[in-house]
């Protein structure tokens, strides 16, 4: 098939590579010419496992390329699909400006088309938000010429590519014939089921998808907070919790430790609240997980502090480990009170290359940190003898290896369940065991 993926950030851009390396001729939009460049050097704009070898192998076939020509694109294609950002706004609603932009742009270039064009709408949007797209997309091209359809994506940084290949099932959010066909056609190489439903249904189910994840993770570190005080390990306490999968379903997100954060998760779950309070709906738990997730960065400045250091090291700075993504990141959160409060900090984050960074993710660092180049440290080892606290924000196993190697008993806040719980090492405390 001949596609073109309007939006090259972390979605945009593994599809892209994964629809090419599937045998689709793909072209990626973007109207950040950096990351165009980027991709026609053959680099990857993001970090994510896999990737780059993804899109390597693609353009050196020929079968992918990038533009910013929004025209060019849509006239090389017959499915368009959108991954644009759909960043909250202060009252937490999303922002579809991006969205409807594209929609438009599409639909205005589609209408010199001799043929038919179908979008397929990837980005996390509040239920109707496809069909008030649809009715863009014909204004602009005409009520025959456009075939319109839903399709949530479930890839985690880190893991993008084997999700993509591993999905739990494939949902077309579509009343299209045709448009059910192209989605179909697209994912005929991955084993998944397949699900259609109304577009509103599939939009509804990836919000409530993320703000379960949220809220699982809100339940197993509230759990742990609750178990520390008690003398009891809260990972082991959810461990046999999720050995039950015939109640509790899945063992995913169902761990304590650090607060979520991320691209996905906090704007979803403030979205899902304003969808709330916008139908007059009570949602008290809803409501209570930024709080209580807020809480969990406020439990990790304290662990730290009590411990009153001057020099301290943070492990990772990105939400989660293999990736570079700083939105919303807690570890970001934690830097900046601790800075605060005066302590000194050096952050040892290997994922993140300040000279690559760029878009929103560079946007959120520059606004939260803006000297936070000055806080990268190039290399861990020096830290060893430099900091007289460690506190890992990501489960990465250098970090392991090089923490069993210190030089003193420094101590140690672990927030990612860096050590197993039965770790006997001098000053090591974890957040919720």
């Amino acid at each position: 098939m001949k596609i073109s993926i309007f939006g090259l950030g972390y979605v945009g851009t593994v599809t892209m590579a994964c629809l090419a390396r599937d045998g689709h001729d793909v072209v990626g939009v973007d109207v950040n010419a950096e990351k165009v460049g980027t991709l026609a050097a053959g680099r990857s704009p993001i970090v994510e496992p896999g990737l780059t070898d993804l899109l390597a192998r693609a353009l050196a076939r020929g079968a992918l390329r990038a533009t910013t020509v929004v025209a060019e694109a849509v006239a090389a294609s017959d499915v368009s699909l959108i991954s644009v950002g759909t960043p909250s706004q202060d009252n937490g609603a999303p922002d579809l400006g991006f969205v409807e932009r594209v929609c438009r742009d599409i639909g205005v270039a589609a209408r010199i088309k001799d043929r038919p064009h179908t979008v397929v709408l990837r980005s996390t949007v509040p239920p109707g938000t496809t069909a008030r797209c649809e009715t863009i997309l014909r204004k602009c091209c005409g009520q025959e010429s456009m075939h319109v359809a839903f399709n949530p994506e479930f890839l985690r940084e880190g893991s993008a590519v084997f999700d993509y290949d591993n999905p739990p099932y494939t949902i077309i959010g579509t009343e299209d014939i045709a448009a059910e066909a192209h989605v179909r056609d697209l994912y005929a190489g991955v084993d998944a089921p397949v699900i259609v439903v109304n577009p509103s249904v599939a939009e509804m189910v990836k919000y409530v998808a993320n703000a379960w994840h949220a809220t699982k993770i809100i339940f197993a570190n509230e759990i742990g907070r609750i178990a520390k005080q008690s003398g009891v390990d809260g990972r082991e306490v959810m461990d046999i919790i999720t050995k039950d999968r015939k109640l509790n379903v899945s063992s995913a997100y169902m761990r304590p430790g650090f607060a979520y954060g991320g691209s996905c998760l906090p704007k979803d779950v403030r979205g899902l609240i304003h969808q709330a309070q916008q139908h007059n709906v009570a949602v008290p738990l809803l409501s209570a997980l930024p709080l209580s997730n807020a809480l969990q960065i406020d439990a990790a400045v304290t662990a730290v502090l009590r411990l009153r250091p001057r020099k301290v090291a943070v492990l990772g700075l990105a939400f989660k480990s293999a990736t570079d993504d700083l939105r919303e990141s807690p570890a970001v959160a934690l830097v900046k009170r601790l800075v605060g409060e005066g302590c000194e900090v050096a952050i040892y984050a290997p994922d993140v290359n300040k000279a690559l960074l760029m878009g929103t993710n560079l946007t959120y660092i520059r606004e939260n940190l803006p000297h936070f180049e000055a806080l990268l440290a190039d290399e861990l080892e020096g830290l060893l003898d430099w900091a007289d606290v460690f506190v890992v924000t990501n489960a990465d196993g250098e970090f392991r290896e090089a923490l069993l190697r210190r030089r003193h008993a420094e101590p140690i806040v672990d927030l990612a369940g860096l050590f197993p719980s039965a770790v006997d090492l001098p000053g090591y405390d974890g957040i919720a065991w």
